[in-house]
């Protein structure tokens, strides 16, 4: 088969990439790299069954030749990251919307099977635990930019969905729960590279708010199986999953276990949100999903746990700043 990738150079992509390659399938990746890197994908390149497009989702040329081209298309590319989404909103906002509009459009011209890329983002402030996919979103109000972030994925969402209605166009939903692994950056707030980073460095491991919030974490791996797996699938078309870690850990004690694992002799300090993100942000307090509708279809399991993941993002970390 032939799969374009949207997005195909930054972290998931990188390893979605290799993971139909390895079954034998022919990979199309476009990415403007603005949050992906070459360095993701450069040990792919000479791979005669995997082709690079530098370029932007918003290019409706290009995305009209590649969705042609392709059997299937996997639309990750967006922007991501709280700290980007506050950063550049209006970019943010305008390349999950209407990119994720060009992607649909044209797989319904040439009848091409969408797997979108969700967030657990659309769930807003619910703390529910574990969240299902029918649990209700709670937002807050608009002038706190981290919304936006949620609302243009709940958007992509309706916008897929109603492809599926109107014009049976065949799609599926993932959302995705802190997903981690080597490869990840830490440069958009993600927490746990951004914390390895740190405690390597024996700097201080920055914890924003009190750090009683909860996360739970997936690594690619397991997510990269959870996409083939739901697009290999049928039966899940035209539906909505979760895929995410099953376990739960605060911040605080998320820090603590990497000064251990990474050996640091880092400090935990402690950074008020406002001067983090900005006045008036609001976090999450408990972000747990309920994977129960993944696991009865396709049989999806978590594989690495959360010291798994650790070392394996420590020992990235460690080649790359050459220790």
């Amino acid at each position: 088969m032939k799969i374009l990738i949207t997005g195909g150079a930054g972290f998931i992509g990188s390893f979605l990439s290799e993971a139909y390659l390895e079954r034998g399938d022919e990979i199309y990746v476009v990415d403007d790299l603005s949050t992906g890197s070459l360095s993701n994908i450069s040990h792919l390149i000479s791979n005669s069954h995997f082709h690079f497009v530098n370029d932007t989702i918003l290019n409706r040329e290009v995305m009209m030749e590649l969705v042609g081209i392709c059997d299937i298309v996997v639309h990750l590319a967006a922007a991501v990251g709280v700290k980007l989404i506050i950063d550049e909103p209006l970019k943010s906002i305008h390349t999950n919307i209407a990119g994720t509009e060009t992607v649909l459009e044209l797989a319904n011209k040439f009848r091409k099977m969408v797997l979108l890329a969700s967030s657990s983002e659309v769930y807003g402030s619910n703390s529910r635990v574990p969240l299902s996919e029918t649990d209700t979103r709670i937002y807050g109000p608009t002038q706190i930019l981290r919304w936006s972030y949620a609302a243009s994925k709940a958007m992509d969402e309706f916008l897929a969905l109603a492809y599926y209605r109107t014009k049976k166009l065949p799609v599926i939903i993932a959302r995705f729960f802190n997903t981690v692994g080597p490869r990840q950056t830490g440069r958009y707030g993600m927490v746990i590279p951004r914390f390895i980073g740190q405690a390597l460095k024996n700097e201080p491991l920055t914890v924003f708010g009190d750090g009683a919030q909860t996360r739970s974490f997936t690594y690619v791996e397991d997510l990269v199986r959870g996409i083939i797996g739901l697009i290999d699938e049928s039966r899940a078309v035209g539906e909505v999953f979760n895929i995410g870690g099953e376990g739960e850990i605060s911040i605080n004690d998320l820090a603590k276990r990497v000064i251990s694992v990474t050996q640091s002799s880092s400090q935990i300090r402690h950074i008020p949100y406002d001067e983090a993100y900005q006045e008036g942000f609001e976090d999450m307090q408990r972000r747990v999903p309920d994977i129960s509708k993944i696991k009865d279809l396709i049989g999806y399991e978590n594989t690495y746990s959360l010291d798994d993941i650790l070392l394996k993002v420590t020992d990235f970390e460690r080649d790359r700043l050459g220790d």
